[in-house]
């Protein structure tokens, strides 16, 4: 339940003065209660099956959960065997959760053999741990208030058989985890993220209220297994990272590259439209322009190191003149401020809208890069916008119309929004009391204009600004954040940005940053996943390929796939000696939307045959039509199929 806003254990005492909310398992709050008292379950079972293995943390996360162990040897598929078994004789035992209130030297006390939670309780209070912090995983075992042991208690003897550090809360014993659970995977990560520090064995499972739920899930993940962007981007022969350049750093692949040159080309032309100017900055910059905007203090974990320039030495070896600091840039924003620092500014000029496909670069851990969604070099197509005050929320709501308009034209429809805010603890923000207000105010009306779902998130602003981030569900219902309006008065004040106002006097803009994609990367992988690879005809780097019934064919269905190309289609003739169903074979597997078959009806006729993904055909269509259709696809931007689709 939830008691004042808190949650708490069903069995908590209550006062009438009490504000107490019921919590259901099928809530996210529910979810997460009953994935953490699963990952507590999963735990008793490892030290039951392997007393010498030792504890690391154990929260719940998006749709599931895992816990930590140091073991003398690496878990199998065999150890997850018995581990289910352990596992599900606890879970009938209904062995009850019981809080329990502990000081920091009995904590200690008790799990003198627990190296790991030892080392939580000795990080307890530590300034900027827990939640919020980054540390969130660690903080469902310690954070703010009390230090609590939840030990697992047998309902026949009343003993305690097992134990852990652990805020809670749980639910009120195991048999309410049900049958609805399942143990995944095994994989290795340091302990508390970092490569300086031990790697523990991590076991992954889920947990849903119902079998029916679990086995929904699983054929969820099943469908995205088939929907992998980096097995597509293989099969497809989009993209891929060369040993020889290093991990978490792609190369795109000829047809790869045409898709992604249509998504570019695209968002240029819309950019240009909606009033957004092109330009350009290098891949990396002298140290003090990122001390000025402060990411060598506050991102420089995610930087690259740096690269000394600049050296001079005389012909002893010498050094005559001191080397210089350059760093790959991880963000565009502070470049894009020096171009509008290049002058004098006037109220007239603004709203100023820059826009960029700018590389970046993040020096991410080796175990957190995955395909083309979590990478070290990466496209951003980023805009920065500078406007007044007064234009704050006129902007924004041009940023985000423009934002949706522009993921509509990409076949995504499904959208929500989440507006984050600062919370009441006034020594994590800056900025005045009106600031806040007004920028808050201005992001919520735009996001309740818009009409989508929103989200209000108290605490998760950036310390400057208040944001808005875009997210969209796929073609199997799960949802990816992409778009982000954050505002910004911080970077601003720090490059000491200016306008001349009406009044004659010297004003500071408000900067907006906005990444529609996020990163070209990441969306092109989201795309992907969403069409499993079955692009719609004006993203597809082959549009159409022309299958003669036999070679004496070719010449005529030549001369239309010809007429084609001309008309700016990715179209292509297949003169190969393969057999006839051997080539539609081989097109519908490369996902090939439109396959043209001419035979000797056709070349009689002057038509053509058109065959689709889906295997189904529309026969005999004359020339002049079949162009006119093809054409119309990739101008409408449809997504075809079948023959229904092209209709």
């Amino acid at each position: 339940m939830r008691v004042n806003g808190e949650l708490k254990d069903l069995a908590t005492t209550v006062s009438d003065t009490d504000v107490v909310e019921p919590v259901t398992i099928d809530s996210a709050d529910g979810l997460s209660i009953l994935r953490h008292s699963a990952a507590h379950v999963l735990a008793q079972a490892v030290q039951t099956v392997n007393p010498e293995a030792k504890l690391g943390i154990g929260p719940p996360i998006t749709d599931g959960f895992y816990y930590d162990f140091d073991v003398a040897e690496a878990f199998s598929t065999d150890d997850l065997k018995a581990l289910d078994k352990e596992m599900a004789r606890i879970i009938r035992q209904g062995q009850r959760f019981m809080r329990r209130v502990v000081t920091e030297d009995e904590a200690r006390a008790e799990l003198a053999n627990e190296p790991y939670k030892l080392e939580l309780i000795g990080l307890k209070g530590a300034a900027g741990h827990g939640k919020g912090s980054g540390d969130d995983h660690e903080a469902v075992e310690v954070g703010a208030g009390e230090l609590t042991i939840y030990d697992n208690v047998d309902p026949k003897s009343g003993d305690v058989v097992w134990k852990d550090l652990c805020r809670g809360p749980h639910l009120p014993n195991t048999r309410m985890i049900g049958n609805g659970w399942a143990l995944q995977r095994v994989a290795g990560a340091y302990w508390r993220g970092s490569e300086k520090n031990p790697q523990l064995q991590r076991i992954y499972g889920t947990a849903w209220p119902t079998k029916d739920e679990l086995r929904a899930y699983q054929q969820r993940l099943e469908e995205a297994a088939k929907r992998d962007h980096r097995k597509l981007g293989k099969d497809l022969d989009l993209f891929s990272f060369p040993d020889e350049i290093g991990s978490g750093l792609s190369v795109w692949h000829p047809k790869g590259g045409v898709i992604r040159g249509e998504m570019e080309q695209h968002a240029r032309r819309r950019h240009i439209e909606g009033g957004y100017t092109y330009v350009y900055t290098p891949h990396i910059s002298k140290e003090d322009l990122f001390l000025t905007s402060n990411h060598l203090v506050t991102y420089r974990e995610g930087m690259f190191p740096p690269i000394v320039m600049d050296e001079e030495r005389d012909a002893d070896g010498n050094i005559t003149k001191a080397g210089q600091d350059y760093y790959l840039k991880p963000m565009n924003c502070p470049m894009h401020i020096l171009i509008y620092k290049e002058r004098a500014r006037s109220y007239r000029d603004l709203p100023m809208r820059l826009a960029e496909n700018g590389t970046v670069y993040r020096n991410e851990l080796s175990g957190a890069l995955h395909g083309l969604t979590r990478v070290r070099g990466f496209t951003q197509d980023d805009s920065h916008l500078f406007v007044t005050p007064e234009q704050l929320e006129e902007e924004a709501t041009r940023v985000l119309e423009f934002v949706i308009s522009m993921l509509r034209d990409f076949g995504l429809e499904d959208f929500e929004l989440e507006l984050s805010m600062r919370d009441d603890e006034k020594s994590k923000w800056i900025g005045s009391e009106e600031f806040w207000e007004y920028s808050t105010n201005a992001l919520r009306n735009v996001a309740v204009a818009s009409g989508l779902k929103l989200t209000e998130v108290p605490g998760e602003a950036a310390f400057y600004g208040p944001k808005i981030d875009l997210k969209t569900r796929d073609a199997i219902g799960r949802t990816w954040q992409l778009s982000t309006v954050q505002v910004d008065p911080n970077l601003p004040e720090r490059f000491e940005l200016e306008y001349m106002g009406p009044d004659g006097e010297k004003h500071r803009p408000i900067m907006i940053h906005r990444a529609l994609f996020g990163s070209i990367e990441r969306f092109f992988a989201i795309l992907l996943e969403h069409y499993a690879g079955a692009f719609p005809v004006w993203l597809a780097p082959v549009q159409v390929v022309g299958i003669p019934v036999a070679e004496e064919f070719a010449p005529y269905l030549g001369a239309v796939i010809a007429r084609l190309r001309a008309s700016g289609v990715r179209a292509e003739l297949d003169s190969s000696d393969e057999r006839m169903q051997k080539k539609i074979r081989t097109h519908t597997t490369q996902k090939v939307p439109v396959q043209l078959i001419a035979g000797e009806q056709d070349r009689s006729g002057e038509t053509v045959s058109f065959r689709f993904r889906d295997g189904t055909q529309t026969n005999g269509v004359p020339i002049d039509e079949a162009v006119e259709l093809i054409l119309g696809a990739i101008a409408t931007r449809k997504l075809v199929n079948t023959a229904e689709d092209l209709a």
